[in-house]
């Protein structure tokens, strides 16, 4: 599990500026494999620079983020 607000973006692995990106955390040890050896389809980069591989894809990942948003903001309205 990720926190959500500790996302700065989530995005596909497919251009060379994120694979640039994905190679540099490598070698700086702040990649986070997530992806139990699948193919990952979705690169998650946090506020700390750490950087996630997942194997879900970046649609998937950032409506599960949504939904989790609404319902927290659900949250807040109930207790008022």
């Amino acid at each position: 599990m990720v926190s959500a607000n500790r996302l700065v973006a989530i995005v596909s692995p497919d251009s060379a500026p994120i694979k640039r990106i994905v190679q540099e955390a490598r070698d700086r040890g702040i990649v986070i494999d997530a992806t139990y050896g699948r193919r990952t389809r979705a690169v998650l980069i946090t506020d700390s620079d750490h950087v996630i591989l997942s194997a879900i894809q970046p649609e998937t990942i950032a409506g599960r983020v949504d939904t989790r948003e609404d319902d927290d903001e659900g949250d807040e309205n109930e207790s008022r």
